[in-house]
This record gives structure tokens, C-alpha cells and sequence, in this order.
């Protein structure tokens, strides 16, 4: 490819070998594309500083724990409620969509009797993403992962 036809006497060829010279401006057209930094489109907005004074939804949209105390309190997300706002916040999540996770973390020195009145209230919500946490630190298996 680099060579150019010429005229089998002998003589010089008078026409210039253009192939290196193509060859090394690809290479510095793309060395260009590459170092040239990417464009880009923004837009500046003034958004509005958020309250620190604002008070927090009670019922989150993606999780919400309920733990029963020590000393026989209950608490949605680590705020201590009642049994009766409990049973509305309960209602409140099932009207979001989707349904905000349900976790419920008894403590082992709760009482045996308010953890059955908080089951019966759940379940009587008919809440459908509910789950346990906080098992796994008084199985066989947590006791065991300790020990060493």
C-alpha cells in the first residue's frame, strides 16, 4: 500500500509516500478527540434551604421499625408511642404505595404480655411486609459467631 506505481527504469520516483503522513494525522485526530473535555449542559437553580426546624413524617415510606423496651415501651422508629397510634400509623402505611416494610425487634427483657397485645395489633392491621429482626442474637448459631 505504500508504494506508488512507477516506471521500472530505474529513476527515483517523484511522487510523495502520503500513507505515514495519513497514518500519524489519525493518530493526532484522535489524541485531540480524547483530550478535548467532555461538553457539558447545566443549568444553575437557586434551591430553597431545607428547615431544620421541620418536623419529620411519622411513618416512613421505605421502613419502618417498631421495638418493644426493657421497660415496656414502644417505639416507632425510636419514637415512643401507645398501642393506639401504633394501630393508626399501622393504617397509615397501608395506604401507601407500595407498602412501607414493617420490621418489628422485641427486646428480651420485654414483657411477654405487651409483645402478644403489639403482635395481635399488627396482625390485625393487616400489614403484608412484615418481618422479625434481630433473631439472629439469641440463636445457637449467634451464640456460637460470639463465642470465639
Amino acid at each position: 500500500m505504500a508504494m506508488s506505481g512507477g516506471k521500472d527504469d530505474g529513476e527515483p520516483m517523484g511522487e510523495m509516500n502520503t500513507t505515514p503522513l495519513i497514518d500519524v494525522m489519525l493518530v493526532l485526530l484522535i489524541m485531540f478527540i480524547i483530550t478535548i473535555p467532555v461538553a457539558t449542559h447545566a443549568v444553575n437553580i437557586d434551591l430553597p434551604a431545607p428547615n431544620p426546624n421541620a418536623v419529620k413524617p411519622l411513618i416512613d415510606p421505605i421502613k419502618n421499625k417498631v421495638t418493644l423496651t426493657p421497660d415496656n415501651k414502644i417505639l416507632w422508629n425510636g419514637t415512643p408511642i401507645d398501642q393506639g397510634v401504633l394501630a393508626s400509623n399501622l393504617k397509615g402505611s397501608l395506604g401507601m404505595k407500595p407498602e412501607p416494610e414493617l420490621q418489628f425487634e422485641p427486646d428480651a427483657q420485654a414483657g411477654y404480655d405487651l409483645t402478644a397485645h403489639v403482635l395481635n395489633i399488627i396482625k390485625s392491621s393487616e400489614v403484608t411486609k412484615f418481618g422479625f429482626v434481630g433473631n439472629e442474637r439469641y440463636g445457637t448459631f449467634g451464640k456460637a459467631a460470639n463465642a470465639k
